[in-house]
């Protein structure tokens, strides 16, 4: 073999695409083990006669076959010569610089009689960091993807030994390991595992070569069953510029500021700016730390004022809010950075930069500053919006957002540790007034993204005790957002904190909508998805799912255990639960011991030869609260989450308040002895809505249906 191609890789920095040779030293540097080659007018490891491939490799030539440029014949060097000199006119002709004729030695394959057994590899750099697709290779690669989907292994959350337990599952691992009926092997497991600890290996070495895509095409098992790259090509692309993500400590400047500076507000009522100082002036602890940025007044409102941003370096504020027109807000915000410093956290709140409205580029001068200010080292605050709608925080009866208070309902239980997180404001604000009774300890509006974005926020309450579970809403991911959003849930699942996230925009007119708004822009879906589940994400189909889901993490905000138990007094609650207790949310199964308990219990009250004991439990609507309370404290034993249904009709229920708060406190103090969540589902229409909220405000997640109740917990198991 030529010296040359099994040393450490070289590689030519002006050139986009990656041939065949340079792939193959690659390959051959992380132990893959490509064929036996090299490259004609070289001194070749071939003997007379030797079964041989010749290769016709030209720039941007990725299908080879389709030009001729593909022969097997026996190895003769003047053979070779010719026919590598007509393949380079065949190549020249169609377009494509002349690379050189490979010569690879003819590897032995080992078959599947009537099965496809060719796989297929590509190394792909992107937001996802290094992916590895893998599955079917060869001429019929696109019918097979359809019955069996390529496997898809972020290498940042996934492991060798990961992917070869998926892989062993897939069709083409069945069909190398010989698991199907009337098979045999053709490999075996630690021959595999070398292939993937080989194909881990060979990604930093492509990145640091600069490429992007490195695609493997076929992969085939040779006569011993090791998996061998024949064919191989790539691309790089010019390094991305890192991200700089804001400076640290910004979190606690949003959640719990002393000092704020407030631009945009006029002695006229019902402005943006008025309406935020009324929210903020309703926070106890800005009682004397409110400025107002008001060019030639010392005094508005009975608040201080200071004529622009350059009078906050002497007096720096926690959190400066800009309800500026674009180009003003985005002359302050460069005042800002240029007098290095002020503020630790910036709100733009003004639309019209760097989305579609933004004509003049103020959102790209404006990122472009902060990225090259910060990658100099200089201060720089973290900046929030544009469209920043603003963030909330109810234990501090904080209000950043300029929306009247009379608008929203009152916040329910102050100091929750759920957070949620938004790329669109309105979004936040709807799931404010649909549920105040959620214990919310933090909710941003994070409009769109210049700076401060998801991942910067998930990082920030890794190590926040406060926070105990996150839902997102999410539109799409800027540079530099996914890994990191993928990375930081991952430490958040570690410390036992879940992550809801309702992923919009998927479609391409969901992609326009969002881009349009928030200046989002869709990616590939199904990578993020690959990649953010292998980081514990939680995806809802749909708002309501997530709605569902959040009514659960309000009242339970860690991991929710399984399997589940139904409790109820209407036969159609059970059948229907029933129904839904499949794949990752399990019916609770009762024991000997827990059926006799039950049975026991039924006797008791009257119920015995009208309910059986099992599960789902129905005790018809003979049942009043302390068969109910009495049920329950047997099958919460046994289940890991208890959801109780009830259909309110009934006389042997006391729907009153008093009645109502006696119930909802004894299955409080239930789910408090056994530390699982109990869940009440009330079907019935508004004039019940008192009783529904006796139950939330024990603290117990309430829906309006038991297949609401499930909807939420499939979306969260």
């Amino acid at each position: 073999m030529n010296a040359g191609l099994a040393s450490e890789p070289a590689f030519r920095a002006d050139a986009k695409f990656v041939g065949e040779a340079e792939a193959y030293a690659l390959l051959t540097h992380a132990g893959l083990g490509p064929p036996t080659h090299g490259m004609v007018g070289e001194p070749l490891p071939f003997t007379a006669g030797e079964p041989v491939v010749l290769k016709g490799l030209g720039e941007e030539l990725w299908h080879k076959s389709e030009l001729g440029a593909v022969k097997f014949l026996p190895f003769d060097a003047a053979a070779v010569a010719s026919e590598s000199a007509a393949m380079r006119g065949r190549v020249e002709a169609a377009g494509h610089r002349w690379l050189g004729g490979l010569v690879c030695a003819r590897v032995p394959i080992a078959h599947a009689a009537g099965l496809p057994s060719e796989g297929f590899v590509s190394l792909t750099c992107g937001e996802a960091g290094w992916v590895v697709l893998c599955g079917f290779g060869g001429l019929q690669a696109n019918a097979l993807a359809k019955l069996a989907p390529p496997l898809r292994w972020p290498l940042a959350l996934t492991t060798p030994r990961a992917a070869l337990a998926e892989l062993k599952a897939h069709l083409l691992g069945q069909i190398w390991l010989g698991q199907l009926r009337g098979t045999a092997p053709l490999t075996s497991e630690h021959q595999l595992g070398e292939f993937l600890d080989a194909l881990w290996r060979l990604a930093p070495l492509a990145g640091t070569a600069g490429l992007t895509l490195l695609e493997l095409n076929p992969v085939v098992l040779d006569e011993t069953g090791r998996p061998r790259p024949l064919d191989a090509v790539g691309r790089r692309e010019p390094p991305a510029p890192l991200r700089v993500p804001p400076p640290r400590g910004f979190l606690e400047a949003l959640r719990a500021p002393r000092r704020v500076a407030l631009a945009g507000v006029s002695e006229k009522e019902g402005g943006v700016g008025r309406t935020i100082l009324e929210n903020l002036r309703r926070c106890p602890a800005l009682a004397d730390g409110i400025t107002l940025i008001k060019p030639g007044r010392t005094e508005l409102l009975g608040l201080p004022c200071v004529p622009d941003v350059a009078a906050l370096c002497a007096a720096p504020v926690d959190l400066l809010l800009l309800a500026l027109p674009a180009p003003v807000a985005a002359q302050a915000l460069t005042a800002l950075i240029a007098q290095g410093g002020g503020a630790t956290v910036v709100g733009l709140v003004a639309g019209g930069i760097g989305d579609g409205a933004d004509t003049a580029g103020l959102g790209r001068d404006l990122t472009r500053l902060l990225h090259e200010t910060r990658a100099a080292g200089r201060w720089t605050p973290a900046v929030l919006g544009p469209n920043f709608l603003g963030h909330w925080v109810p234990a501090a009866q904080l209000d950043t957002s300029f929306i009247p208070a009379e608008k929203l309902t009152p916040p329910g239980p102050a100091g929750g540790g759920l957070t949620l997180l938004s790329q669109s404001g309105a979004f936040l604000l709807c799931r404010r007034s649909r549920a105040p009774q959620l214990r919310f300890g933090l909710g941003v509006a994070l409009g769109n993204q210049m700076d401060a974005a998801l991942p910067d926020l998930l990082h920030a309450l890794e190590d926040d005790p406060a926070c105990r579970a996150v839902a997102a809403y999410v539109e799409g991911f800027g540079p530099g957002h996914l890994l990191e959003t993928a990375r930081a849930a991952d430490r958040l699942r570690h410390r036992g904190v879940p992550l809801l996230m309702h992923r919009a925009g998927q479609t391409s007119a969901g992609q326009s909508a969002a881009a349009s708004h928030t200046g989002a822009m869709a990616g590939d879906c199904e990578l993020e998805r690959a990649l953010l589940e292998r980081a514990g994400v939680k995806f809802s189909a749909s708002i309501a799912a997530f709605d569902a889901a959040l009514e659960w993490l309000g009242a339970w905000p860690a991991p929710l255990p399984g399997p589940v138990a139904l409790l109820t007094n209407a036969g159609f609650e059970s059948v229907n639960g029933s129904d839904l207790l499949t794949g990752p949310l399990s019916a609770a199964v009762l024991e000997p011991a827990a059926r006799a308990a039950l049975a026991a219990v039924l006797a008791r009250h009257e119920l015995a030869g009208l309910v059986a004991p099992q599960l789902p439990l129905d005790l018809t609507p003979m049942a009043g609260e302390d068969a109910f309370f009495a049920a329950a404290e047997v099958l919460i034993g046994t289940a890991g989450v208890l959801v109780v249904g009830v259909v309110p009709f009934t006389r042997r229920l006391g729907t009153e308040l008093a009645g109502a708060a006696r119930f909802a406190a004894a299955l409080a103090k239930l789910r408090d002895a056994h530390h699982k969540p109990v869940a009440v589902a009330v079907d019935a229409g508004v004039e019940y809505d008192g009783y529904r909220r006796a139950f939330r405000e024990a603290g117990l997640p309430v829906f309006d249906r038991i297949e609401t109740a499930l909807l939420g917990l499939r979306t969260l198991a």
